[in-house]
Formats: structure tokens, sequence, C-alpha cells
């Protein structure tokens, strides 16, 4: 399974498909992020969008919900077959359906329909920086000691071992393949292990919502890891949230 992920700024701009069937808002979004530096591209249906992903290389998608023969989520499950680049849903309802939905294909985000163009852009972001993700240094850490602690440094919970300087995980010695909000998830739980994480927290430090966002987004992440590393690894503390079992 290969990812896609975004070059420095210096090197090219960041690509962006947006797959969307209503022609005044998929111009209206293009402009707009275009105005933003994004490089972009778009599709009016869901087996145009997916033939676009398979000719071109992209380093985020933004799928509706609602679209013309293949729609966002069956299209967020095909483009889940091959790639670990990041999804961003876009739902015009907002309801549980289509958020978890969204969700359990493999989105790593949503907004909600009609959205404000720093909304949608504060949530690029998050998702590239997702993708380019590395472990701060250790607090005390300069650049004049040496490497940082953290890069290398590979922790083990039972067969679960985290590679954080190589940013790879394995199950009983075999590479699983996350997407970079799976892999932020984990490694935020990887920090705290055996510590009690609430969802506003993981909202804040892997989401980066800097106001009270959908803690569904947590739920569905997190039952996608557990099918990945295995059901017993990330335990579920009721009224309270999540933790690493040590």
């Amino acid at each position: 399974m290969s990812s896609s992920a975004p070059a420095p700024a210096s090197a090219r701009p960041v690509r962006v498909l947006l797959v969307e069937d209503d022609e005044l808002m998929r111009r209206s979004f293009t402009v707009a992020l275009e105005r933003y530096g994004y490089q972009m591209a778009a599709a009016a249906d869901g087996l145009a969008g997916l033939e676009r992903f398979r000719d071109e290389s992209f380093d985020l998608l933004i799928l509706d919900v609602m679209l013309p023969g293949l729609d966002g989520i069956g299209l967020c499950r095909r483009v889940r077959e091959t790639s670990l680049v990041p999804v961003l849903m876009m739902s015009a309802r907002g309801d549980g359906l289509d958020v978890v939905a969204g969700l359990e294909a493999g989105a790593d985000d949503y907004v909600v329909k009609p959205v404000d163009t720093y909304v949608l852009v504060a949530r690029i972001r998050s998702l590239l920086r997702r993708a380019t993700y590395a472990p701060a240094p250790e607090p005390g850490w300069t650049a004049g000691d040496g490497p940082s602690p953290s890069e290398g440094r590979s922790l083990v919970f039972g067969e679960l071992t985290v590679d954080t300087g190589g940013m790879e995980v394995f199950v009983a010695g075999r590479p699983v393949a996350l997407t970079p909000t799976e892999l932020k998830l984990l490694l935020e739980f990887a920090a705290h292990p055996g510590i009690v994480l609430e969802r506003h927290t993981l909202l804040r430090n892997v989401w980066e919502y800097g106001w009270d966002g959908d803690s569904r987004v947590v739920d569905l992440c997190v039952q996608r890891l557990r099918r990945k590393l295995g059901r017993d690894r990330i335990e579920t503390v009721r009224g309270f949230g999540y933790k690493l079992r040590r």
C-alpha cells in the first residue's frame, strides 16, 4: 500500500483533488483554495474522480459524500485499497449516517457544507501536517546534543512495536499500514502508555481542533486502529476516553 505525502512548499505546490458534483461549489472551492497556493484538480463524479486519482499524484483528496455513479464513501474505500493519502469528506447534512460511513471508509476528517473557506483551509493544513508528522524532540534537547532521544526509538507493547524514528508500526513482526491520522493517534497513545486520554484531548492533539469537535472522529479512528492492531490493545475507559495497554 502506497502513501502520498506532500513535498516541502519550496519543491512544489500541494496537489489537491476535489470531487464535487455541484458545479458552482466545485468552481468556488477551486478558486478559493488556489488563492491559498494549492494546485487544484477537480472531478464532477466519483468514477471520474477515481480515474484522476489513479492517473495522477495527489497530496490530499476532498470528497463530497453525495456523488453520482460512485458516491464519496465508495470512492474513499477504493482509494484506501491502494493509498494512505489524506482524505477529507464533505457532507451536506453532517448527521450520523454520513459522518460514520465516511470515517469507517477510511476518511481522516470531515466538514459540513456550507463551509467557510478558512475552516476548510484549517482542516486541510491539519491533515497535511499529519502526513508529514515527526515526533518532537524531548524537552531540553538542542541541536548541539546530536540526535534527539526520540529518533530511532522503538516502543514495544506486547506484540505491538512502534518505531518512532522510521514512523513504522509492526504487529508480531509484520508491518502494518496506517493512514497519517491513524499513525499520529497511535503515537499519541504510545507517548502516554497506560494513561487515559480524553476525547477532547485527542481532538486537540491529533486533529488540532481549537474548538469542541465531533468526538465521533476519535471513536471511529480508534475502531480502525483496533482492526489493524488487535482489539484489546486500545482499551475503552467508559465515561473518560481511551488508553493504550502496556
